[in-house]
């Protein structure tokens, strides 16, 4: 089970020293945890890099799409690319190399995990999966250690007959890899291609569409380590393993076709290769070959022979990162290799152009509707891109939140803005908070590159630091968008050796000091303007991993990435300033506690495995003694985590995390203390975000129904808020808002059935307007909740009888009754801070600025929680919005103003009801054959007088919600809305105007006084003489116009077009309290 031993109270609050002393055991598990909840405010806007896209036309013309991110998950639409949802959340791994649907069953879809664009950043897989209903839900098919997975192919007329093409493991040596085959949907596979050795892989199959036995199959030999790449050629033990494979049924037995068996091909060795089909003519295949003259082969006669036809630049670019080739399903001679720049040719691979000039960079997929071709759609490093004329123009899709960050920060704003470096996709800064959501407008490009730290100048905000790979560092000025380098440079025939996420540390205490760190540590106490080095080379400073210009294999590829034995990690103590921890890429720990003057390198005493990395370290907030370390194994093949802890300066360090730790999983990237806590410790890893609340011995996975096991990168606090914000590298940015609970979380409060968590105060914060219809192929990150937020925690899921959640004001009083959340653990309700909506009489028109009440006045409040007989209280205290220029007098003179339209609101539902009554007894006579002409004379001429009277009141067109027609109710309705629609003092115009509305008021109110007496007495005498009951006026209720919330947002959207999510909720709520 994943659990946290929650200790006594005393070692909660206790010094780390005493963090791993024994104490009883009272476990909260990660469901318990997790109802702390977390929001996803994107962005969209950059997007992230698309692996794989599978696509069917359905028979009513609709297009589903399937799209696999890089980290981030399998997307599914339905309508063509206009909306996507995520259908594979609930699985262990979000990276996807490859989507297959079953030709014979719409419904069936087989989804292979673990990226095959190999770059450094890569994710891992574990296996093959199956969907049988859509991808609504998934089934493990096996195949767990193959790690990456190329292709998927299943039998055009057997729907159990499927072939995985597996690379394999990056960094290390496996036996699970090549070609695998099942016969029975999945249940047993088969490995009909076995390479020569341990690092060669599955690189491509391709299936004769005449010939179902016909296959054509790429194995590649490939390696990744820290510091260096090779694709194709010979391994550092045994001969490449790079080839291509013919077999004529369906994969039991192979026949190798290189230049010697099959003319036209080069000679090996070779690197990674591609290989397709045309779906229109079998004998027409494309191949890329990678080799010392990388090239795209086309054969005319089924794979007999081969030609080179084309080996320019946009073709055999990275092979190991563009190799993707795509026929048009109608066309042979029609074909796209992906690349830079996604090219194309229209006679059959004789010449190529850029067939997506406008789009991003990096293609690694496309789909062609097999009946339009025409209609494709791509994926590249920024996201998914859509065109209906063959490739000329290209739409970005805008909905896909699959953005891959490697940093996050904070500024001080209010709302505060967030800051981070995305791969591919440069720096950006965006919104967490913004009225209507935080849509893609609200984001901000800051830099370019491929992204990693960005911060904002704590001592100046209008500028940011920001930073693209190698350690290219610019401050840049967000009024004038000026960008300056201020990278440091390298002395007289000097190199510097910059990681391709080079670490930036803004000092904790010197405003405008930063760090940077190559091999060296700089420091520069002037923005950047010049830079001081303080310390001697921190790394191993090993020659044998300082080749990065050999990287590659047979194509050289040096772009930074494998840039090692540099600074990856730099922490300077809140403590003590001049103490700096930096950890480094090739496993060095180095401590100064002088500024730099003097250097302790602690690594001999973690004690850690050959080619260890650190990929954090993390000064104590609380004790300059205390640091913790992460430490990410996956670049030589484990996957495991790791995190150690030291009290005495490094001298001594004790594992908090290993391969042995129940439930926590992935290696990991971060480690952050919490900001009140010391015992609170949060660890990101490649699978999630773990915490533990015992100074690290015991560990639960932070696990939200809508927070799937992504990549956690980076964490930050936004210490005013007491928000942790996440980095993730796959679904963007993520807020958990208010942290406070989980430190209430003490064993007492566990032992209980159902305890409130008193909250920090709470701001009505002001009910700003904002956003605009962006149509439904868009994203919008979600807002903090618009009310007060209520935490109570139970010890198991609540499952019988009634559970109430109530507040009361200072006098005891029930203002509000709250649907209680049942599920186990931490569990938070959201109250919208408002009274109950003015009762408004019906009518033809919807009193749309009366649909909601005012806001509660600030002040002490007080939550009740009653379960099975067991009653829990917590005070909560209301305060105005810290940016407010109004007083709490201001408050009180909108609030009484408010309740006193919402009185004459309720005289008016009175009033309009007793003419209802009358005019329905009147009708009655009138209608009753039964009656007397004299009778019918005078209930219809009563009756005829209270509809004047009544129109007089409410608008009574008929014809549509907004008639134009404007009565005592409609221009009441106004009134109310000029009082609520701010929480200022209302202006001496409006409460004149409620003054006045209300001597109207009165006005009708006395002539009904004089008409309805006598007029009802004559009816209901009438009615007697019928048989008809009478009508008493004085006992009829008042009536309401029951506009559901529903139908009142639908009306909203459609007339005012606007995103006033927060307005519409709580407009749906009238719904609720009617």
């Amino acid at each position: 089970m994943r659990s946290i031993l929650l200790t006594t109270t005393a070692l909660l609050l206790a010094g780390p020293a005493l963090a791993a002393a024994p104490a009883p055991a009272a476990y909260a598990d990660s469901a318990a945890i997790s109802g702390l909840g977390i929001r996803n405010i994107g962005s969209a806007q950059m997007s992230g890099r698309i692996a794989s896209i599978a696509g069917r036309v359905e028979k009513d013309g609709k297009t589903t799409l399937y799209v696999g991110a890089a980290s981030g998950g399998v997307w599914k639409s339905e309508d063509g690319g206009t909306t996507f949802r995520p259908v594979f959340d609930k699985q262990p791994y979000l990276s996807i190399g490859e989507i297959a649907l079953d030709p014979t069953n719409p419904q069936t879809v087989w989804v292979g995990t673990g990226e095959s664009w190999t770059r450094n950043s890569v994710s891992i897989g574990g296996g093959v999966y199956k969907s049988t209903d859509g991808g609504e839900t998934w089934q493990m098919m096996g195949l767990p250690t193959t790690e990456r997975v190329v292709r998927i192919l299943v039998h055009p007329k057997d729907g159990n007959t499927v072939y995985v093409c597996a690379p394999g493991r990056l960094w290390s040596d496996s036996p699970d890899r090549g070609l695998y085959k099942t016969t029975d949907g999945g249940k047993t596979w088969t490995q009909i291609i076995k390479a020569a050795n341990l690092s060669t892989g599955c690189s491509s199959v391709a299936m004769d569409p005449s010939n179902p036995e016909h296959l054509l199959a790429g194995t590649w030999d490939f390696r990744r380590t820290g510091w260096d790449f090779r694709s194709g050629g010979h391994g550092p033990d045994a001969p490449s393993g790079s080839r291509m494979m013919e077999s004529f049924d369906g994969g039991r037995t192979w026949t190798d076709l290189n230049a010697q068996t099959r003319s036209g091909l080069p000679n090996q060795p070779w690197g990674r290769v591609e290989i397709s089909f045309a779906p229109s003519d079998p004998k027409r295949v494309y191949a890329f070959v990678e080799n010392v003259r990388s090239a795209l082969y086309v054969s005319e006669d089924g794979g007999k022979t081969f030609q080179e036809r084309d080996r320019s630049q946009g073709m055999v670019w990275r092979p190991f990162y563009f190799g993707r080739l795509v026929v048009d399903p109608k066309n042979q001679d029609r074909l796209f290799k992906m690349g830079y720049h996604m090219i194309g040719s229209e006679d059959g691979g004789k010449s190529f152009t850029d067939s997506a000039q406008d789009s991003h960079a990096d293609w690694h997929a496309l789909w062609i509707d097999p009946t339009n071709t025409r209609h494709m759609i791509g994926g590249d490093d920024g996201g998914l891109w859509l065109t209906e004329d063959g490739g000329t123009k290209w739409r970005h899709g805008l909905n896909l939140p699959i953005s891959q960050f490697y940093h996050v920060s904070v500024d001080n704003k209010d709302p505060y803005q967030v800051y981070g470096g995305l791969q591919d996709n440069s720096s950006w800064v965006g919104d967490q908070e913004y009225p209507g959501g935080i849509t893609n407008s609200r984001w901000e490009n800051l830099y370019g590159g491929d992204g990693f730290w960005a911060f904002p100048d704590p001592a100046d905000p209008d500028y940011v630091y920001a930073e693209y790979q190698g350690g290219s560092i610019s401050r840049i000025n967000r009024k004038t968008l000026e960008q300056r380098d201020i990278q440091p440079k390298a002395g007289y025939k000097e190199k510097l050796r910059f990681n391709w996420n080079t670490p930036i540390h803004m000092s904790p205490n010197e405003k405008g000091t930063i760090y940077i760190g190559s091999q060296f540590l700089f420091r520069s106490r002037d923005h950047g303007q010049t830079w001081d080095r303080i310390s001697p080379d921190l790394t191993t400073n090993n020659p044998l991993e300082q080749k990065q210009e050999e990287s590659g294999g047979i194509t050289v590829d040096n772009s930074a990435a494998e840039m090692h034995t540099t600074i990856y990690s730099i922490s300077e103590s809140p403590k003590a300033p001049g103490q700096i921890w930096v950890g480094t890429d090739d496993g060095n720990v180095q401590l100064t506690r002088d500024g730099g003057k003097s250097w302790t390198n602690v690594t001999k005493n973690l004690k850690l495995p050959k080619d260890s990395w650190i990929s954090w370290v993390e000064a104590s907030r609380y004790d300059p003694a205390v640091a913790y370390v992460t430490v990410d194994r996956h670049n030589s093949g484990d996957f495991q985590p790791y995190m150690l802890r030291t009290g005495d300066f490094g001298r001594t360090w004790t594992p908090l995390i290993g391969p042995k730790t129940d439930g926590v999983r992935g290696y990991a990237h971060v480690v952050k203390e919490d900001r009140v806590n010391p015992n609170i410790l949060f660890v990101g890893t490649e699978f999630g975000l773990y915490a533990s609340l015992d100074g690290g011995a015991h560990w639960a996975q932070f696990k939200p129904n809508n927070f799937p096991d992504v990549a956690v990168r980076d964490i930050v606090f936004q210490d005013r808020d007491d928000d942790m914000v996440l980095a993730t590298h796959g679904r963007g940015i993520w807020v958990v808002d208010d942290l406070s609970p989980l430190r209430a979380l003490t064993p007492d409060k566990l032992a209980a059935n159902a305890v409130l968590i008193p909250g920090p105060p709470v701001q009505q914060r002001i009910q700003g307007s904002g956003g605009w219809a962006e149509g439904d192929a868009t994203y919008a990150g979600e807002n903090p909740p618009d009310g007060a937020v209520i935490t109570y925690y139970q010890k198991a899921r609540h499952v019988i009888g009634r559970m109430k959640l109530e507040v009361l004001d200072a006098n005891g009083n029930v203002v509000d009754e709250l649907p209680a959340s049942k599920r186990k653990g931490l569990n938070r309700v959201v109250w919208s801070m408002r009274t109950k909506p003015p009762m408004v009489p019906p009518a033809a028109q919807i009193a749309f600025r009366s649909t909601q009440g005012e806001r509660v006045l600030p002040g002490q409040y007080t939550i009740r929680l009653t379960k099975a007989g067991e009653v829990s209280t917590a005070p909560m205290t209301i305060g105005l919005d810290r940016r407010a220029t109004f007083t709490l007098a201001d408050r009180k003179a909108q609030y009484d103003a408010a309740e006193h339209v919402k009185t004459l609101f309720a005289r008016m539902s009175k009033l309009v009801a007793e003419m209802n009554a009358a005019r329905a007894q009147a009708a009655k006579v009138v209608a009753d054959p039964n009656a007397s002409a004299e009778a019918k004379t005078q209930a219809k001429a009563f009756g005829d007088k209270v509809e004047a009277l009544r129109t007089q009141v409410v608008a009574t067109k008929e014809g549509g919600a907004i008639t134009g027609e404007e009565r005592l109710r409609e221009n009441m309705d106004y009134a109310y809305g000029a009082v609520t629609s701010t929480e200022q003092r209302p202006t001496p115009y409006a409460l004149a105007r409620v003054d006045a509305l209300e001597k109207e008021l009165g006005e009708v109110e006395a002539a009904w006084a004089g008409l309805s007496p006598e007029g009802m007495k004559k009816v209901n005498a009438a009615a007697l003489t019928l048989g008809l009951p009478s009508v008493d006026l004085a006992q009829v209720e008042p009536e309401d116009d029951g506009a559901r919330g529903g139908d009142v947002e639908a009306l909203a959207r459609g007339l005012v077009g606007t995103r006033f999510m927060g307005q519409l909720s709580a407009l749906a709520e009238r719904g609720e309290n009617n």
